[in-house]
């Protein structure tokens, strides 16, 4: 009704990503965990030109990666959505996001690292804006050691890859390839090395 009356246009689900986007900012940094810029989306999103088949974002935050890719494809159904936020309060941020923008999703709580909540998807489009560098700052690291030497997202190509411990950007690439179907595509954002 509320998107008939206004010519079509999700303008409830446009105001709650403004006031998200909004909010981030207040929190400077710390709104990077759960919010990634809408330019930056548009341009993944554009780049991977999804038009059907199943997106997964393992550290989805809000969901602007779904929101949008849905917005690409034009609310066309041939979507599906599949994700995983460690954080309660972000995990509900996205589930609210999704209602708002009338998109279904398969989203989970849960800490991608130690529990992978989609353990057998292959997808056919990653999209994600994992934590840069996660673990340089803490005395511990990320928890590579409780990552166990059998995970099958440690071999590519029947090579096991070492993890460094205090930095897991290396983990969250064999991460999306391990979600991969063969053929799809991934698009992310990652910090360099300098």
């Amino acid at each position: 009704m509320f998107k008939q009356e206004h010519g079509g246009e999700d303008l409830l689900g446009r105001i709650y990503e403004y006031f998200i986007g909004e909010f981030a900012s207040s929190e400077g940094k710390r709104g990077g965990e759960y919010f990634t810029p809408s330019s930056i989306v548009r341009v993944l999103v554009a780049m991977l030109e999804p038009a059907g088949g199943q997106i997964f974002d393992p550290c989805c935050g809000s969901g602007g990666m779904f929101v949008q890719s849905d917005l690409f494809t034009r609310h066309s159904g041939r979507l599906s959505f599949f994700g995983q936020e460690s954080k309660d309060f972000t995990y509900r941020l996205c589930r609210m996001n999704l209602f708002i923008h009338g998109i279904d999703g398969d989203i989970r709580l849960g800490n991608s690292y130690f529990d992978d909540k989609h353990a057998t998807l292959r997808a056919d489009y990653i999209l994600a804006n994992p934590p840069f560098n996660d673990g340089s700052k803490g005395e511990a690291g990320w928890g590579a050691d409780r990552v166990p030497d059998k995970d099958p997202r440690l071999t590519i190509g029947g090579e096991k890859m070492p993890l460094a411990a205090r930095n897991a950007n290396t983990m969250w690439i064999m991460h999306f390839w391990s979600h991969l179907k063969e053929g799809g595509t991934a698009g992310f954002v990652m910090a360099m090395a300098s």
